[in-house]
């Protein structure tokens, strides 16, 4: 069947064309591929199918050991894990890595990789896994202040001793880590701190913040804002625009006054701070690093949330002055999911999703992140509680998604993909391919399930759709059914058939011939709510 001989083709194709990168053949690295960034590792490219541990349950051996059986049942193939600074350097210069080995032994074992998450000088804005040696000599390791003085459970950005410190046990760690396991690449990436926010204040006070933020703003930055004019973020270009497009003065001069510039400034400072940090780290060992945003959900203003990290606003900022860090990368709590992917995948930004609430839902948003945004990767916050790790859904989807592995890294950067969600409001979605007018919509809309006419809340389902060929298409997901229409005015789109399968070691096999009342008579193909299923589906004009 022509599907099958254009999967053996493009999988032909995907072997050849090897990638290589000659100063870093031993290290997982980031290359382009047509429109996307992906992650090779082992000389192949990888799609992160990943969950996040809680922050507390890498700090002991026994709790590794009990996790790291229950990922692997989920089908994970990598998993996040907290690297605490205070249990690696407890006594100043001494550095202990019985935690980090031991994930790295249980990983390897479980045949998963890791992302290691370095909880350096700030974790979720506060300075909690700075190491007690720091946390009790603030003189020396001064703390950021508010407007009125107040110190804040917060490393100040604006110590060089604070940097110093960090620079040094980062660098540490990925030393060790490069001597550990450089030739068996289980650490695929690195995070660098941890949801770096400021709070009360949207920025810094104290005599030396204060003394930058009268000062000029940087002309190397000023050259980025002129080059890049065109394409920056609205709010900054916004700013610069109402306040003259000015090209030299302080960061009121050039910004205005009020809590966004502050924020701006903030913005800066930690990204140069993080920069110098992730630096130090590359220069031992060259692995990708990318750094996770709190969102600035719910209306919130500068200072009410954590400010100035790596949010869709402050983009600009962080490319600029962080360009040791590869992704920018958004921690998802709030409604709102497809908006807030797309606004980190710009500019070139590889879109991850580092963290995301665990939740029954993911299981959808899976589907549409990898199909719709060519993700690099998927991660659950908390994934060792999930309850029943057999048959929970995102389980259940990220069997799907191994199946597809190949075909969905073949097909990035490509524009051959889509993805589509959806739940009580958004119900229907329509994309047009080659000929064809493809009509999603959330399975409930047919009315034939009790719960979806009982007033309950409908779940959110999700499906991606791959091009194989103009006539030629892959299905898979949950809760979703599609129609087909031509987009030509004088002929009706047909079906020609639907097939379930199965793709095992890249070859698409047939299970079985989906007609009659499973495609409603040729009207539709349908994957229930509570189902996951991959189908193909060959279409017709007449």
């Amino acid at each position: 069947m022509l599907y099958i001989r254009t999967l053996f083709t493009t999988l032909a194709l995907l072997l050849v064309t090897s990638f290589v990168n000659a100063d870093n053949t031993k290290a997982p690295y980031l290359a382009k591929k047509d429109a996307v960034s992906q992650l090779i590792v082992n000389d192949k490219p990888f799609l992160i199918l990943g969950g996040e541990l809680g922050n507390s349950s890498a700090s002991s051996i026994d709790d590794l050991k009990s996790i790291f059986p229950k990922l692997q049942k989920m089908g994970l193939n990598t998993v996040l894990v907290p690297a605490y600074w205070e249990l690696i350097e407890k006594e100043e210069g001494k550095y202990d890595y019985t935690l980090t080995d031991e994930a790295i032994n249980l990983a390897r074992k479980h045949n998963l990789k890791i992302v290691f998450l370095w909880f350096g000088s700030w974790k979720n804005s506060m300075s909690c896994y700075a190491p007690l040696w720091i946390k009790e000599n603030s003189r020396k390791y001064p703390r950021a202040v508010t407007k009125s003085g107040k110190p804040l459970e917060m490393m100040s950005a604006f110590s060089e001793s604070n940097l110093n410190v960090d620079k040094r046990a980062f660098s540490h760690f990925l030393n060790h880590l490069a001597e550990y396991d450089k030739e068996d690449q289980t650490v695929i990436m690195i995070q660098v701190e941890n949801e770096i926010g400021m709070l009360e204040d949207a920025r810094e006070y104290g005599k030396v913040a204060d003394q930058k933020f009268a000062s000029d703003v940087p002309a190397r930055f000023i050259d980025y804002l002129k080059k890049n004019k065109n394409t920056l973020q609205p709010s900054l270009l916004k700013r610069w625009k109402d306040n003259g497009f000015k090209t030299k003065g302080s960061w009121t001069e050039i910004f205005g006054e009020g809590l966004e510039t502050d924020e701006l400034f903030m913005a800066y400072a930690y990204a140069e701070y993080v920069q110098q940090v992730a630096k130090a780290g590359k220069e031992k060992y060259n692995i990708p690093m990318y750094l996770n945003a709190a969102l600035n959900s719910r209306g919130r203003k500068p200072g009410a949330y954590p400010s100035a990290g790596p949010l869709a606003h402050l983009l600009d900022i962080w490319r600029f002055a962080a360009p040791a860090i590869d992704i920018l990368a958004p921690d998802i709590y709030d409604p709102g999911f497809p908006d807030w992917i797309k606004q980190y995948q710009t500019n070139g930004n590889p879109l991850f999703i580092p963290e995301i609430r665990l939740e029954e839902a993911d299981a959808a948003r899976a589907f549409y992140a990898f199909g719709e945004h060519d993700a690099m990767g998927f991660s659950p916050f908390s994934i060792e509680d999930v309850p029943n790790p057999e048959s929970y859904p995102l389980t259940k989807s990220y069997s799907i998604l191994h199946q597809l592995n190949s075909l969905l890294i073949e097909k990035q950067g490509l524009g051959k993909t889509n993805g589509v969600i959806f739940d009580n409001v958004n119900k229907e979605r329509i994309i047009e391919r080659n000929n064809y007018r493809f009509i999603f919509r959330h399975d409930f809309t047919l009315g034939w399930s009790p719960q979806a006419k009982d007033g309950s809340i409908w779940p959110e389902t999700g499906a991606l759709i791959i091009e194989l060929s103009p006539t030629e298409y892959i299905v898979a997901g949950t809760g979703v059914v599609l129609s087909f229409e031509s987009i030509a005015g004088n002929k009706k789109a047909g079906i020609g058939y639907i097939d379930q399968i199965k793709i095992t070691d890249g070859k698409i096999v047939p299970v079985k011939r989906l007609n009659g009342d499973q495609s409603h008579q040729g009207r539709h193909l349908r994957i229930p709510v509570g189902e996951w299923d991959i189908q193909y589906v060959k279409l017709y004009e007449y």
